[in-house]
């Protein structure tokens, strides 16, 4: 997990990010997740047009970079970008990159916040991807998009096509009016969610965050990886650059959906109301 802050320069951003790819492989990383949007700025604070001319398509020069540093290094490289689709649409889209370079994975963010400082609805349209997979050298990954980390349904699809580990490129902080008061709750709250899809689904899951100040948001770091008995196995600090690496194992995986077997005993016969938005007390679907 790739934890640093950005520049108002997209090529230093870029830049900086193939310098910790190289570090972290020169580590031992097989598997390097930089943080979400990780090649600018936060975009979505306002709502300015001009803005979407930090947009590129893919390819273009940031997921270049990421596919000739995942070649050069031997390593699987994934991270979000701000995609230009076509002329006004746009997306917030994730690539992994295979160690020969070439693209194991594409997927559009699906869940599209719209809060203060979070204006992403503005920029960004939900993803018609689906919950993809990249089956790489190092491990079937699905990889979501930030505010996709707290929607246990995306985990469990990613988890039923096959992914070992989940991977969430993240661009989340404090507002300064809300930190003393709430700071402490709104990062355990992230924390507990991300956590429990480790345990739910028998999966690793990782966050790489974005740290530092942005005009009006406090990006809180944190980055940290579970593994799938919900066993944290490091977490970053709040208030600097890091590259976190740990090891893991990926037989542990069967070992514990075996002892803990949600997966079996899953009553899929009786679940088919999730696809409605709400049920009324009386028990049909509204």
């Amino acid at each position: 997990m790739v934890q640093m802050t950005c520049s108002s320069s997209q090529s230093e951003n870029r830049d900086k990010a193939v310098d910790c790819i190289e570090k972290a492989a020169s580590r031992g990383a097989n598997i390097v997740c930089l943080q979400e949007l990780f090649n600018a700025p936060y975009p979505c604070q306002t709502e300015d047009h001009d803005r979407f001319q930090w947009a590129e398509s893919i390819p273009g020069p940031t997921s270049i970079a990421m596919r000739d540093a995942a070649k050069k290094w031997g390593v699987v490289v994934t991270g979000s970008i701000f995609e230009r689709r076509a002329h006004g649409l746009y997306h917030n889209t994730a690539v992994v990159y295979d160690t020969d370079g070439t693209l194991k994975g594409f997927y559009r963010k699906m869940h599209i916040p719209d809060d203060p400082l979070y204006y992403e609805k503005f920029y960004f349209t939900p993803g018609d991807t689906g919950f993809t997979i990249a089956d790489t050298q190092f491990g079937k990954i699905g990889v979501g998009v930030c505010w996709d980390q707290w929607y246990p349904e995306a985990a469990r699809l990613f988890a039923l096509r096959g992914a070992e580990i989940l991977l969430y490129p993240t661009a989340i902080g404090w507002l300064e009016c809300d930190k003393a008061e709430f700071g402490k709750s709104q990062h355990e709250s992230w924390e507990t969610m991300m956590r429990s899809h480790a345990i739910a689904n028998g999966v690793f899951v990782g966050a790489a965050n974005r740290v530092g100040r942005e005009d009006s948001l406090e990006f809180w770091g944190g980055s940290f990886v579970y593994n799938p008995a919900g066993v944290l196995l490091h977490r970053a600090s709040h208030d600097s650059e890091e590259i976190v690496v740990v090891e893991c194992d990926l037989g542990a995986i069967d070992v514990q959906r075996t002892h803990w077997p949600f997966l079996r005993d899953r009553r899929v016969d009786a679940y088919g109301d999730l696809t409605k938005r709400f049920i009324d007390g009386t028990g049909f679907g509204a």
